[in-house]
């Protein structure tokens, strides 16, 4: 049984302490692939877009402890968008790079022709954030819940078959199937609000 996520101040905290395996373990199974889908999204091809999110992870690495929220440097969400996006201007105007993929032209004058916050790139990166934010909850909450319960949550709210057909199923009455679906909607909530939090900034200066 896995622990509850920690709070976004704390794991912002942490971040900064390089050996924290387990918040650096935590962080990169959440924007990892959120970093990785961004760039694909921009056009990059495959070896570039993994190269790319690993510089960004490690410009993360080296810039996290001077990151704070506030006007300044606006959301983490917002300051991680801001180096992905750096990060990928300046490997496309890098001439030992430019051998390696193709219509690399193009994508960088897309890049420099946008906004530093397109209002299309804010919401794909918004959505996928969602997205990533709900996988990390529902691999923690599917270990702290019994089988049952879970398979009531996922097949009631996810696959959205009827509640009378998975109570039959699960040899549960209709009154459990909620009450267990309720219970794991409430821990997935409280899971992913707090990692938003950290994304949005929130909370970050603990006493």
């Amino acid at each position: 049984m896995t622990d509850a996520p920690t709070t976004n101040a704390s794991l912002v905290l942490r971040l900064r302490n390089r050996d924290d395996e387990a918040a650096w373990c935590e962080f990169v199974q959440i924007y990892e692939p959120l970093i990785y889908g961004l760039i694909r999204h921009k056009g990059f091809q495959h070896a570039d877009a993994a190269e790319l999110t690993q510089d960004v992870l490690l410009a993360i690495v080296s810039n996290v402890g001077r990151w704070q929220p506030g006007r300044e440097w606006g959301s983490f969400r917002g300051w991680l968008f801001t180096i992905t996006r750096r990060l990928m201007i300046n490997f496309l105007a890098c001439p030992a790079r430019r051998f390696t993929g193709s219509g690399r032209t193009s994508v960088l004058q897309r890049l420099l022709a946008q906004p530093a916050r397109a209002e299309g790139e804010s919401h794909v990166f918004d959505l996928e954030l969602k997205r990533r934010l709900f996988a990390w909850a529902a691999d923690r909450v599917k270990e702290r819940v019994e089988p049952a319960t879970w398979e009531a949550f996922w097949q009631t709210a996810v696959e959205d078959r009827p509640v009378e057909v998975i109570a039959r199923e699960l040899g549960l009455s209709v009154g459990a199937i909620y009450v267990a679906r309720s219970r794991v909607m409430r821990q997935l909530r409280i899971a992913v609000e707090q990692q938003s939090k950290m994304s949005d900034g929130e909370g970050g200066h603990d006493g």
